[in-house]
């Protein structure tokens, strides 16, 4: 292969003497101006290429800007931040300039217009070159198909948060929601701008959940039945036809949490004394209040096994300690009488307890495993793991 080889030549424009340049080797794109002395390459060089000015709409609910036909979540914490962002985006420097340095300083002109003062520098020729540049930015305001369907009332499912023979309590309701609002805000992380939460209204039996998708409506009700316990069904409305004729629906999904809830103390009468509830995923699983074993209910009757809620463990007072009998019994002052009752010892009163925590239920007076009091509420207030479990 041959070496390049240096040239001399002259301006075609001025007639001045031109470097030596490199002449590129066969094969390779020859330059247009590369005949041309600095002088006159410098009088028609521009560093950038910049519009006149830069016109962005901007959803006024959300501040999503619209980009060619599609809105785009751009998370700018205002509007200057959208101005520099679209204005960088319309710039072009030359493809020659090396070492490329640039800044921008806006300028707020009045609630509609931003203009930026943009400085670029850069070496070309082994020449260092500055430009400065002013682009006008004009905002306008509209509304984005996501907010306008939000605005509008548009929903393709509803979640019926509702309880078992019971009304869910404002705690489960309220968890019920942030799980909706969760899966939408993950989902609009990824990009997804078709999640989201049309509508939350209350009703007497709870709160009902309108949202965006049938998709995003079932794992809604996943989630929530995965992690406050009982299960869903579904209920499919034919409710029009697309432009394709085919046919859409709406889809109803009924949540019904379960009877019981941890921290529930429920009496299976089965003779073995009152439960205290310590899960309700799956069938229900809990503590006998008098001896401390554990209970868990045959898998046929899952979650909500024959029993009556006669207690809440968040009922229970702490009460002094008379004696402790023995290995099975404890006299302790009655928290509403204050008489000495004698009742059932469960594991964790030590021989010096001066005071225990006791909860009055429909069927007598009992002593609340401490241990056992704390894993309910701990069970009552974990997530599931990934795994469901």
């Amino acid at each position: 292969m041959s070496e390049p080889r240096d040239t001399r030549d002259f301006c075609p424009r001025c007639g001045d003497s031109v470097p030596e340049r490199t002449e590129p080797l066969p094969g390779e794109p020859r330059e247009r101006d590369r005949v041309l002395c600095d002088a006159c390459y410098f009088e028609d060089f521009e560093l950038v290429d910049a519009p006149d000015r830069v016109e962005v709409t901007v959803c006024s609910h959300c501040g999503a800007v619209h980009r060619g036909n599609r809105w785009v979540d751009v998370g700018a914490r205002d509007y200057t931040d959208v101005a520099v962002d679209e204005v960088s985006e319309a710039l072009a420097v030359h493809l020659k300039a090396e070492d490329i340095r640039w800044g921008v300083e806006p300028e707020q002109v009045d609630r509609n217009t931003i203009r930026m003062h943009c400085t670029f520098s850069g070496v070309v020729r082994d020449t260092h070159v500055e430009e400065s540049v002013v682009v006008p930015v004009k905002i306008s305001r509209g509304t984005c198909d996501r907010c306008g369907r939000i605005s509008g009332g548009s929903y393709a499912a509803e979640v019926q948060i509702r309880g078992r023979e019971r009304v869910p309590d404002p705690a489960e309701q309220s968890r019920a929601v942030e799980i909706a609002e969760s899966l939408v805000a993950e989902r609009e992380a990824d990009g997804d701008r078709e999640s989201f939460v049309t509508e939350v209204t209350d009703q007497p039996e709870g709160k009902t959940v309108k949202l965006s998708t049938n998709k995003l409506g079932k794992a809604v009700a996943t989630q929530i039945t995965e992690e406050l316990g009982g299960s869903y069904s579904e209920a499919p409305t034919l409710v029009t036809e697309d432009g394709d004729g085919n046919e859409v629906y709406r889809v109803t999904f009924a949540v019904r949490l379960p009877k019981f809830r941890p921290g529930d103390v429920i009496d299976p009468d089965d003779g073995d004394g009152p439960v205290l509830v310590r899960s309700v995923r799956g069938n229900l699983k809990g503590v006998r209040m008098a001896s401390g074993e554990p209970y868990e209910a045959r898998f046929e009757e899952g979650e909500t096994p024959d029993a009556e809620k006669v207690g809440e463990a968040d009922d229970a007072v702490e009460t002094t300690v008379v004696a402790v009998e023995d290995e099975n019994a404890v006299q302790v002052l009655d928290p509403e009488t204050y008489e000495a009752v004698t009742v059932a010892r469960p594991p964790g009163v030590g021989e010096d307890a001066e005071t225990v925590d006791a909860v009055k239920t429909d069927v007598g007076l009992y002593v609340v495993p401490e241990k056992r009091r704390e894993d309910a509420a701990d069970d009552a207030n974990d997530a599931p793991d990934a795994d469901g479990g």
